[in-house]
């Protein structure tokens, strides 16, 4: 045999080969592809996954969830709805969902209590379920997954009659967009009147004292104190130096509130006022685990705690804010002028200033616990929605009811992904450049590229 055909058998050989072994390698990778899945969003909000915060529920949920979804025979709507559950199943895999036509079954329609049109969604989770109306976010699911993993609705004492704020008032120093996230979390609202009632009841989750206006009579303080020496636990807001009535509380806990508010030089950087101080940095602790949201606390107090042999409590600092301010130590008049206030070495306190605590103790199986914040504007209705105020307060209700395991960050709202084009909008470049030059641009490339090789 010649070199010439010892050449071409060679060549023919690893041609051979070549193709033999794509093949194989096509193979490989399509049955890899039926065992392994590699999934990346690289969208801007992320829409085609679920925020961290829904993430660590999904983690923490033990057995399947099942989703039914009383839909019409509607292909654009299932795959819509599968979408959207889909978001959800790349973290949990054991999410099942089912369609039902409530149409061509309107007695299991009836059965399982459907209202709305177009998906009305069913869940369930351990013999126990919720209904879901569209339209349908991240969030609402992701409440309706936290409120069924709670064991049972857990009440949170409201101490009220004092000028406290409303958890269902809608005016802007009021809790009402609080107060509605709590219920949709799973807690229940309740506002006993302490003079007539007997005792706090032993079995709710906490007590909330929401920055009262006036003094509290020594026969509610002492329900209070009773509440507390059962392990009751307690979150409270002051919004000064007045504690109200409450000093016998304050000296339970081994509290102090620092005379004087916090100012924040930074504030002015963000569009507030010296008055407006915010949290740069949190304490190594549950509440504030890998929380790494900006808060900000209007006319915020400094408050400290030393735990005592006596009474058992560790005091843990969970916000700091003010890096760039200070404790004043004059006391604001409406005639202050803002600008001209400045640091006095002597009298005042540089910051960072600590103004919310995290205090617990043993007490029986469960511990007990107490939150409190030397600031109440933080959960009103003008600021809950600033930055982290909001994690950040359902994650301090969350650590106080024992729910350690939901504190979580909560889903954020997808920004608006449609460009609108109306009459009044400029969208003529658009139109030309996208509809016109691009694909002219394209076809004289290729005609270009075409006539450059065929000359060469």
């Amino acid at each position: 045999m010649n070199k010439s055909k010892k050449l071409q058998l060679q060549l023919l050989i690893q041609h051979h080969t070549f193709v033999l072994f794509s093949l194989v390698l096509v193979a490989l990778l399509g049955f890899l592809s039926t065992q392994y899945h590699v999934f990346r969003d690289v969208t801007q909000d992320n829409r085609n996954t679920v925020s961290e915060g829904s993430i660590n529920i999904l983690k923490q949920m033990k057995g399947a969830v099942s989703i039914t979804a009383f839909a019409p025979d509607d292909e654009v709507l299932h795959q819509n709805i599968k979408n959207f559950i889909a978001r959800y199943q790349r973290t949990k895999s054991d999410i099942q969902l089912s369609f039902v036509n409530a149409a061509t079954d309107p007695k299991l329609a009836q059965q399982a209590g459907i209202k709305a049109k177009g998906g009305e969604l069913i869940i369930e989770y351990q013999k126990r379920s919720e209904h879901l109306i569209p339209p349908y976010t991240e969030q609402d699911l992701t409440n309706v997954l936290v409120r069924l993993s709670r064991t049972h609705q857990q009440a949170v004492i409201l101490l009220n009659g004092h000028g406290e704020r409303s958890f269902s008032s809608n005016n802007s120093h009021d809790f009402g967009a609080f107060g509605k996230q709590l219920v949709a979390k799973g807690f229940s609202l309740t506002q006993p009147d302490l003079l007539s009632t007997p005792n706090l009841p032993r079995d709710s989750a906490m007590i909330i004292i929401a920055s009262p206006k006036v003094n509290i009579s020594a026969i509610e303080v002492a329900k209070i104190k009773t509440y507390l020496d059962g392990g009751g636990n307690l979150l409270w807001l002051l919004d000064d130096e007045n504690l109200h009535g409450l000093d016998e509380i304050a000296k339970y806990l081994g509290l102090e509130v620092t005379q004087g508010l916090v100012v924040d030089k930074s504030a002015a950087e963000f569009g507030g006022d010296l008055k407006t101080a915010f949290g740069v940095q949190y304490g190594d602790h549950p509440v504030t685990e890998n929380f790494r949201i900006r808060t900000s606390f209007p006319v915020a107090r400094r408050i400290a705690a030393r735990g005592t042999y006596e009474n058992g409590w560790k005091v843990q600092d969970l916000v700091h804010v003010a890096a760039n301010g200070w404790l004043e130590t004059t006391p604001f008049t409406p005639e202050s002028d803002l600008k001209k206030i400045t640091f006095d070495e002597k009298k005042d306190v540089p910051g960072p200033i600590n103004i919310a605590l995290a205090i617990e103790r043993k007490y029986g199986k469960k511990g007990q616990r107490v939150v409190v914040v030397g600031n109440a504007n933080f959960l009103s209705n003008t600021f809950v929605i600033n930055g982290g105020n909001l994690d950040l307060g359902l994650n301090m209700v969350n650590w106080l009811a024992g729910d350690d395991n939901l504190i979580t960050i909560q889903p954020t709202i997808l920004k608006d992904g449609n460009l609108n084009l109306t009459a009044e909008s400029n969208y003529k470049p658009v139109f030309i450049g996208f509809q016109i030059l691009l694909p002219l641009s394209l076809l004289i490339f290729g005609v270009f590229t075409w006539w450059k090789r065929r000359k060469a």
